[in-house]
């Protein structure tokens, strides 16, 4: 009678164990699966340049001359990036060049197959966003290593643009395939330079902050915010760079024109800007000679 009392017990021990270890690991799966989600509750990246009206030269249309009988005033470059860092308390960052330039960034702590990248090499700076699917053979094509991440490889491209390649800037955004937004700031010389994908995936917003100066970010709300009625999108499949203006680098050989933009309470809000089909573009002079790329003679 013992013995079956013990043999028993021992099953009633083994079942419990078996129990447990089946309770431990459904536990166990649950936590995972809770993980996974809180992760996708995670910001993406931001990032941020403000640019003073001395390193500059916007479109006029961009700035609205209702921005000052607006209810919501336009803040100064030290409010914006307050904002920018307030938001992303955990991760961002900002960076300031004197009183001229200032960058900020916050990664992403989503996977995601759109990067939020920043990089800096020799004095130049980049905040990047986005991916490029031919990456790979863009590295190879320009010698680099192959843990080049996009925004390196935008700086190195920049570098090669602005001392000797043979090429123009439009051809070679042309050749970069993906999904992409840019903002380089090149502090040796002073200029800025930035650039939009042709599929519109990631979208860029540019405004004027109270004292002139040029915001870009692709954080629409902040871009609002900070610039009352002078902001508007950022055009597709075009670059900007700071001393010659706005460009296709589609359409190098037309020139850009500025549409005015009402909001819904029917008031002047900056501008949208399109290729102008019935316009010709000087076309930007070839790199290596008495001219190099960043004194190209498009006219925004």
């Amino acid at each position: 009678m013992f013995f079956l009392q013990l043999i028993a017990l021992l099953i009633l021990v083994h079942f419990i164990e078996k129990v447990y270890i089946l309770l431990g690991v459904e536990k166990r799966r649950e936590v995972v699966t809770l993980e996974a989600e809180n992760s996708d509750r995670e910001e993406e990246a931001k990032m941020l340049g403000i640019f003073k009206e001395k390193l500059v030269n916007p479109p006029k249309e961009l700035n609205s001359p209702d921005s000052l009988n607006s209810s919501k005033k336009s803040k100064l470059p030290d409010e914006i990036i307050k904002d920018f860092v307030s938001h992303n308390p955990s991760n961002a960052f900002s960076m300031s060049f004197g009183n001229d330039a200032f960058l900020a960034h916050s990664p992403s702590n989503k996977p995601s197959i759109h990067h939020g990248l920043f990089c800096g090499l020799d004095n130049i700076y980049c905040a990047f966003l986005g991916s490029l699917n031919n990456l790979s053979n863009l590295i190879k094509r320009y010698g680099l290593s192959k843990g080049t991440n996009e925004a390196l490889f935008i700086i190195e491209a920049y570098r090669t643009l602005r001392d000797r390649s043979p090429y123009p800037a439009d051809q070679v955004l042309k050749e970069l395939e993906g999904s992409f937004a840019f903002v380089i700031y090149d502090n040796k010389n002073g200029k800025v330079f930035v650039a939009s994908g042709s599929n519109g995936k990631i979208g860029l917003f540019w405004g004027i902050a109270a004292d002139g100066s040029v915001v870009i970010s692709e954080n629409l709300e902040l871009i609002k915010a900070s610039c009352a009625k002078s902001f508007a999108p950022f055009p597709i499949g075009c670059m900007f760079h700071s001393e010659h203006g706005l460009m296709s680098y589609e359409h190098p050989t037309r020139k850009m024109k500025a549409m005015p933009r009402i909001d819904s309470e029917g008031v002047m809000c900056g501008a949208n800007f399109h290729v102008d089909s019935q316009s010709r573009n000087s076309m930007m002079p070839r790199v290596g000679s008495e001219a190099n790329w960043t004194t190209w003679g498009s006219q925004a």
